[in-house]
């Protein structure tokens, strides 16, 4: 028999969430908190496989990223230095 209470602060939208997942389950905001609290943390096998997808993905995508980050940022400078000179001969600083 549950006869004990635990209380927890949520902001108005959070509160709306909670309700509106509980509600989809068919159940009532109490039971959905006390079935998400013991659900089992591990991660299923089909779900550990999409995790390592994702994270090879990640993996792939970030030199990429930081090449053309570098990339822009080689771009700006020759830009800033560009405009600095314009702006320098004409007498504006």
């Amino acid at each position: 028999m549950q006869s004990e209470r635990v209380t927890f602060l949520t902001s108005p939208e959070g509160k709306a969430s909670i309700a509106a997942r509980a509600a989809a389950n068919g159940v009532s905001i109490g039971e959905y908190i006390r079935r998400k609290v013991e659900d089992n943390d591990d991660l299923t096998s089909a779900q550990e496989e999409e995790l390592q997808i994702l994270i090879d993905q990640i993996n792939l995508a970030v030199p990429r990223i930081r090449k053309s980050l570098e990339s822009a940022t080689s771009i700006l400078r020759d830009l800033r230095k560009e405009n600095n000179e314009f702006f320098s001969s004409r007498g504006i600083a």
